[in-house]
């Protein structure tokens, strides 16, 4: 799975499928009828942008939803299937002057996992574009789930409690200037480049910030010393304490162990609890 994650880190599938063309969806719906039935478990992967898989590996199927892919646009919104790449899809609303998820420019991952975890940048989430999510539901059929604000929260969605696997999502477009939408993602990708993102491979931010602790979450750990701090390749980057980064050669016991030696030392110096954005999976 080392292929398939921005941490470049993880053992094998059991079975790791992609499938893609018009039949996806019924295919799927194939797939995951008999894999219930057999008692398979199966782990729907996007991007892996904010993933490690453990060192032994996965068990059951992985189903890489990266091959179902594209938009269309209405009057004012655009439907992206879920697989689609975040920036592809930023990139295709700016050619039609649509300004939409432009804050987003930069973030690797898809589009269904963006949804899923409710993604946050720059001040703004997923959830304030968001009109109505298509999901395959708990009975695999297809689903139209509206936005509704109650359901969602910080880096939080209705979606991440529920066994259910994301088609697609409808979010609300304005008409803009396309150059002016040009110099807006230029500056974003331009910030998250200065800040290091792209050095070395990570899955961006560790751990989510919380308000209520009145600091963001790197400060409180660069006020700790513990930037440069490793555990075996797993390495607190030098120059951000909120990103973990793969030196080369860590482990995912690395990097969760490096996570979990964080957690312990900020909770000990203010008492103060993080919670990691990284999500750990597989056969640990």
């Amino acid at each position: 799975m080392r292929r398939h994650t921005t941490f470049q880190v993880g053992g094998p599938a059991d079975l790791w499928i992609r499938p893609r063309g018009p039949q996806w969806l019924p295919f799927v719906q194939i797939l995951l009828q008999e894999a219930r039935a057999a008692g398979i478990p199966v782990f729907f992967l996007g991007s892996g942008a904010n993933l490690v898989v453990a060192d032994r590996g996965i068990r059951g199927i992985v189903l890489d939803c990266t091959g179902y892919t594209g938009l269309s646009f209405g009057p004012d919104d655009v439907f992206i299937r879920a697989g689609t790449e975040v920036n592809e899809a930023i990139r295709l609303c700016v050619n039609e002057e649509r300004s939409s998820l432009e804050f987003l420019a930069g973030m690797p991952g898809s589009i269904g996992g963006a949804v899923w975890m409710n993604a946050r940048c720059y001040g703004s989430s997923v959830s304030d574009r968001l009109r109505e999510v298509q999901i395959l539901n708990e009975a695999l059929m297809e689903e139209w789930v509206p936005y509704r604000e109650g359901d969602y929260d910080y880096k939080k969605s209705p979606f991440q409690g529920r066994p259910v696997l994301i088609l697609g999502a409808r979010f609300v477009t304005q008409r803009a200037n396309k150059w002016e939408l040009e110099q807006c993602i230029y500056q974003y990708r331009k910030d998250r480049e200065e800040k290091g993102h792209y050095r070395l491979p990570s899955a961006g931010s560790a751990f989510k910030n919380n308000y209520a602790y009145g600091k963001p979450t790197g400060k409180i750990i660069d006020e700790l010393g513990l930037k440069g701090f490793q555990i075996g390749g797993a390495r607190v980057a030098d120059w951000h304490g909120n990103i973990i980064v793969n030196t080369g050669n860590a482990s995912a016991a690395d990097i969760r162990n490096l996570t979990e030696e964080i957690k312990s030392r900020v909770f000990a110096a203010t008492g103060l609890l993080l919670e990691c954005e990284i999500l750990f999976v597989g056969d640990w």
